[in-house]
């Protein structure tokens, strides 16, 4: 038989330890859940973070290929107008060779058209475009153009040597990347730091580009003096015995006399025109004018002579023909 008091024993122990134990386990509960929701906000927080972190770096690596896209994909068109000379067919193959991120193009028909350019600029996937007009076959303008927005500039070359003619003892590897050298005179005036930037655009390679050659061994040198630019080219090479570097000149070289600024492509609104600029046609003209005038002025001189000989001619008097007879 059992014991009556054992049986109540075990029913007390029933019923009691339920109500002992619910709370307790309620608060442990509780307590775990919170837990479980500050770790779970912590993670989400956390993995924002990341998320946001990845995405920048992803948007930086997509904005530095962009722009290493848009240097390395520069190009440089070259194309020319009918008639030009074999000089300056010579000096665009030296600058042809001397831009591994250049592109030559037929020659233009049309003067009237030039802007047409910017569409075969388009057409050929090219940022810039250089354009020798030749005119009469002895006047060379070059155009410098950022295509199809502008600016351009409009030069004329005088004292064109190319490589051919100077034959120096520099030497430069084809493909290399060059530094650009220019006077402090560029930092003085408004259009001569617009002209600085677009040359610093076309002539600098792109780093990476396909067909450069990563390392510098040239110089290309622009110096403003008596309102020209005269363009310079210069092996860098190292003494033997010695830890400086020596300068050797490559060619070509030229002198670029600033005409005008335009604010499009090829064309637009004249943002910059030179006072002192005089046409080759008027410096022909200034001289054709001169030996004219010399010629005027020595033909007056004879005239005034002839006549000065007239009023100072004297009669013979009577004394010289009395011993005559």
């Amino acid at each position: 038989m059992v014991k009556p008091s054992k049986v109540l024993e075990k029913i007390k122990k029933r019923v009691v330890e339920p109500v002992v134990e619910e709370p307790i386990i309620e608060e442990a509960e509780e307590e775990n859940v919170e837990e479980n929701e500050e770790n779970e906000e912590e993670e989400e927080e956390e993995e924002n973070e990341v998320t946001k972190e990845s995405t920048e770096n992803n948007n930086n690596n997509i904005d530095n290929k962009k722009d290493q896209s848009i240097y390395t994909k520069k190009r440089v068109l070259f194309t020319s107008t009918r008639g030009i000379g074999s000089k300056y067919r010579h000096l665009m193959a030296d600058l042809i060779s001397l831009i591994p991120h250049s592109k030559k193009e037929d020659k233009v028909d049309d003067r009237k058209t030039l802007s047409l350019i910017n569409e075969t600029c388009e057409m050929k996937s090219c940022n810039y475009a250089i354009l020798f007009d030749v005119r009469k076959g002895k006047d060379c303008y070059l155009w410098m153009a950022k295509t199809p927005l502008g600016p351009t500039v409009k030069f004329h070359i005088t004292n064109v040597h190319t490589l051919d003619e100077l034959q120096m003892t520099g030497n430069c590897l084809k493909g290399s990347r060059p530094f650009l050298h220019f006077d402090k005179s560029f930092d003085g005036e408004v259009h001569l730091q617009i002209i600085k930037e677009l040359i610093t655009q076309i002539y600098s390679t792109p780093k990476g580009h396909v067909k450069s050659k990563p390392f510098f061994d040239h110089v290309f040198s622009f110096f403003y003096q008596d309102g020209r630019i005269w363009f310079r080219n210069y092996q860098i090479s190292d003494q033997e015995f010695k830890k400086e570097s020596l300068l050797t000149e490559i060619g070509p070289r030229m002198i670029m006399h600033i005409d005008k600024i335009f604010s499009d492509g090829f064309g637009g609104s004249v943002l910059y025109s030179n006072p002192n600029f005089v046409s080759p046609n008027n410096s022909r003209l200034d001289q054709k004018l001169s030996k004219a005038n010399k010629y005027i002025k020595r033909k007056y001189q004879k005239g005034k002579a002839e006549e000065r000989q007239k009023v100072a001619f004297i009669e013979p008097s009577e004394v010289d023909s009395i011993f005559d007879n």
